[in-house]
């Protein structure tokens, strides 16, 4: 069954990256991979938290929340777990110049996206499909670059969702 799996992974990783080959992808989702970046989930959250307020300033307070419990669980998952990365696995993979060579389960870009957009999912509706939007292009840009297997992405996905909504519910248990 395990063994099943992955081979299922590396087929899905082969297909997803192989799309890779054509310049404008790679280029596009070489821009969407930085949302999940550092920079950008944490740049964003403090500028939320700095200067707005009310419901938005709430929910930036929780994404900060949920971004540093998720990071703290995807460093220790990564050293629990070590799993090479694909690109490294396979040497036809098409990768980006100077790729990450820590481990790759799970994957930390997408686990810091979705735990920086969940929050906002919840508080504002309105904004759920672009936000999901996001969060899954940041996802697949990380096979699509050559550094995540799907079940790496999935298990970000879902660490980063499941943080924010206990994040969620922390705060709301604190504040009452």
């Amino acid at each position: 069954m395990r063994s099943k799996l992955y081979d299922t992974d590396c087929q899905i990783f082969h297909w997803i990256n192989g799309k890779s080959k054509q310049e404008s992808i790679f280029r596009f989702m070489s821009f969407f991979t930085h949302a999940g970046g550092a920079t950008f989930t944490i740049g964003l959250t403090v500028i939320l938290c700095l200067f707005t307020n009310d419901l938005l300033k709430y929910s930036a307070f929780v994404a900060a929340i949920s971004l540093l419990v998720s990071h703290l669980i995807v460093m220790l998952v990564k050293r629990s777990l070590p799993r090479h990365r694909p690109y490294l696995e396979f040497p036809g993979a098409i990768v980006v110049e100077n790729p990450f060579k820590d481990h790759s389960f799970p994957s930390g870009h997408t686990t810091a996206i979705f735990s920086v957009t969940v929050p906002f999912m919840v508080e504002f509706p309105l904004f759920i499909l672009p936000l999901l939007i996001l969060s899954t292009l940041v996802g697949i840009s990380r096979i699509v670059l050559g550094l995540h297997y799907p079940s790496d992405v999935m298990a970000g996905a879902v660490i980063g969702t499941i943080i924010s909504i206990s994040s969620l519910l922390f705060t709301q248990f604190i504040l009452l």
